[in-house]
């Protein structure tokens, strides 16, 4: 599965007036482990205690959603952190738990309320109070705030700017990579000045002022550094004589070039994996500048990048576009932006790599 760099990187609603009962302190009383039905009782009981009283046929369908919703949460739970069942006493959690059903009860998204899920299954692994914690409940407030298009925008610049994947050492693994991660998110990306601003404002990220749209890395630039081995042109044994790098030209660190097998190049997928497959070799500091920047001269240059990814796969026109043209390329996520985008990514692939990389 993916690997992933550290991301950067927001408040905590404890509370335990208007929104608690007697569910959560003065009737349970819960010395031992809770079984399933135990806590989808518990669950259902502070929904029904908590939610607003509405007309017959408007609280049937609030009931009906917050029952889907629970059960939908609880089996994600067994499958996935199963001692998590033990939160349902936590009045914390109960609250986090209640706010999912109060936002699905009202909207009946049932992408949000996939969305909501993971985000909860996320929080129940984390029973003691910590930055993660206050993350996760703030997420589960915000992300309904947000519609398709935010979470695709969030999900991109999340999988852009923090985190790299590993198997890409390969043209087919490049490919890859797009149709699985990229792909699935750029139906809903928009250039619209109030998707980002919005996202602005419901704490997900900023837009760095006042040079936006002047300033900020190109999405290319970010392939090109985190994949250099893809996009690298390859060289010649004179390069190395012309650099006074002694090393043969058969050492392992080069391999034949991906983009043109008459070349060599490095066998690093970035610099820093260049450095530690280097001192893997015994191959000295000195050297390891001089590889540094021997391959960083071989590199596509952005544009050349761009039109790599435009003709491997036509949909990057789409992204670089959207990337270039909005507020996409100066957004910086907030840790609350990174949970809630972590998940939609969860929710839209699958099984995804622990958020407390990004967030400890």
């Amino acid at each position: 599965m993916a690997t992933t760099r550290a991301g950067k990187m927001t408040k905590q609603l404890q509370k335990s007036g208007d929104y608690s009962t007697n569910v959560q302190t003065d009737t349970v009383h819960i010395t031992y482990g809770i079984s399933y039905a135990e806590a989808r009782d518990i669950a259902l009981d502070v929904f029904k205690a908590n939610f607003l009283t509405l007309s017959k046929d408007a609280a049937i369908v609030a009931q009906t959603r917050a029952e889907e919703i629970t059960t939908a949460f609880l089996a994600k739970l067994q499958a996935e952190n199963s001692p998590g069942l033990e939160n349902a006493r936590d009045p914390d959690f109960q609250y986090a738990l209640y706010t999912v059903q109060k936002e699905y009860a009202r909207t009946g998204d049932k992408e949000l309320g996939d969305l909501l899920v993971d985000l909860l299954v996320d929080r129940s692994k984390y029973d003691t109070r910590s930055l993660l914690q206050i993350v996760l409940n703030e997420s589960l407030s915000v992300a309904p705030k947000l519609t398709e298009d935010q979470l695709a925008a969030l999900s991109i610049v999340f999988l852009i700017k923090h985190t790299i994947h590993n198997n890409i050492n390969s043209l087919e693994g490049l490919s890859t990579y797009l149709d699985n991660f990229i792909l699935p998110f750029i139906m809903g990306l928009s250039k619209s000045d109030s998707c980002y601003q919005h996202l602005e404002y419901a704490g997900c990220g900023s837009i760095n002022r006042p040079t936006v749209r002047v300033t900020g890395v190109g999405l290319e630039t970010y392939f090109r550094n985190q994949y250099s081995e893809i996009f690298s042109k390859g060289f010649e044994q004179e390069a190395l004589r012309n650099r006074q790098i002694n090393l043969a030209f058969d050492n392992e660190i080069f391999i034949e070039c991906l983009q043109n097998p008459e070349k060599k190049q490095i066998d690093a997928m970035n610099e820093e994996t260049l450095q530690i497959r280097a001192k893997e070799l015994n191959i000295n500091e000195q050297e390891i500048a001089k590889l540094i920047e021997l391959n960083n001269s071989c590199l596509m240059s952005p544009a050349e990048v761009r039109q790599y990814l435009h003709d491997l796969r036509p949909y990057m026109q789409t992204v670089c576009d959207v990337w270039m043209q909005s507020y996409m390329r100066n957004f910086s996520l907030t840790s609350v932006g990174i949970a809630i985008a972590h998940a939609n990514v969860k929710r839209k692939l699958g099984e995804f790599t622990n958020l407390a990389i990004w967030i400890k």
